[in-house]
């Protein structure tokens, strides 16, 4: 058997995975080449911000399995899901060190952000890692946060999250590097679209962070093939809906979606959420809201 070279991984949760994520993980794949070994990711799971806010909203902008495609999609050699529970929320600095990248997961070396916090209270940052990691041999690189032109704002999941709320999707595809995408399984539902002549296909985002409650010009990959819609997120207000919900129109599509999983790209805000005096003021403003989403995907 022939024996896997050494692993020097990138750490962080890399949720979103921005353009500071693969400023970073560029450094990660360049450190391990100039050490003639593999280049992975370490993120933890579920994300540390919802194992200490159980009951906080849903913040993520990327579920685990969108964030490691994404992960494998800048060129790391493997990736690696930490569990976070309470025994890796109570290690101190040194223990993690030691009892999990040098005895747990083996790296001869990590990579993180300069603005890196770990162990128990965030006790540990960029230097503690330096020091600790030289005292057992492990290879260390902080990276300097990338910072945008003309703003001097670093990207970070924080401001991604931000503009998302706001519905300023374009924003978010200048920090991201591409559109914002969720992923789901499409589920049943009143079936009142098809009746107005507009199917839709409805999606539960789960933990993912809520948009605007709106209308967006989208983008959906089904089956490995892209088609252009419009969707509304909220709780249809017309109709009623218990739980907020993703509605999304396909053009130019005609088939069965129910219990597959697509994945839907936010281009552009079209308009708020709004209550129609009943289902003919509905259709008529779906009609014009897919013609403005033709014209901004056209």
């Amino acid at each position: 058997m022939v024996e896997a070279s050494p692993l020097i991984a990138a750490i962080g949760n890399f949720d979103g995975v921005h353009l500071g994520h693969q400023h970073l993980l560029r450094e990660t794949i360049e450190f391990a080449k100039a050490h003639d070994a593999r280049a992975g990711v370490v993120v933890f799971n579920p994300h540390p911000y919802r194992y200490f806010n159980p009951d906080a909203p849903p913040f993520l902008l990327t579920d685990p399995a969108q964030r490691e495609a994404l992960l494998c999609g800048c060129g790391v050699d493997e990736v690696i899901n930490l569990p976070f529970n309470k025994a890796l929320a109570s290690m101190s600095p040194e223990e993690f060190v030691q009892g999990v990248l040098i005895e747990r997961l083996g790296l001869a070396g990590a990579v993180t952000g300069v603005d890196f916090r770990f162990g128990a209270g965030r006790a540990g940052d960029g230097a503690a890692l330096q020091s600790l990691g030289a005292a057992v041999g492990l290879k260390i690189k902080l990276v300097d946060v990338l910072s945008g032109a003309p703003s001097t704002d670093k990207f970070g999941s924080s401001a991604a999250r931000k503009a998302i709320r706001a519905g300023d999707v374009k924003a978010v595809q200048a920090m991201l590097g591409r559109p914002w995408a969720v992923e789901g399984v499409i589920i049943e539902g009143q079936k009142l679209g098809r009746t107005l002549g507009f199917p839709t296909a409805n999606m539960l985002l789960g933990d993912t962070i809520e948009p605007r409650r709106g209308v967006y010009a989208v983008t959906v990959k089904v089956d490995g093939s892209n088609y252009k819609g419009v969707a509304n997120f909220g709780r249809r207000p017309t109709v009623g809906a218990p739980a907020p919900l993703l509605e999304v129109h396909l053009f130019d599509f005609d088939g069965d979606l129910y219990g597959k999983k697509i994945e839907v790209a936010f281009i552009d805000f079209i308009r708020d959420e709004e209550k129609f005096d009943g289902l003919d003021a509905l259709k008529a403003q779906i009609q014009k809201d897919s013609v403005t989403a033709k014209e901004i995907l056209r």
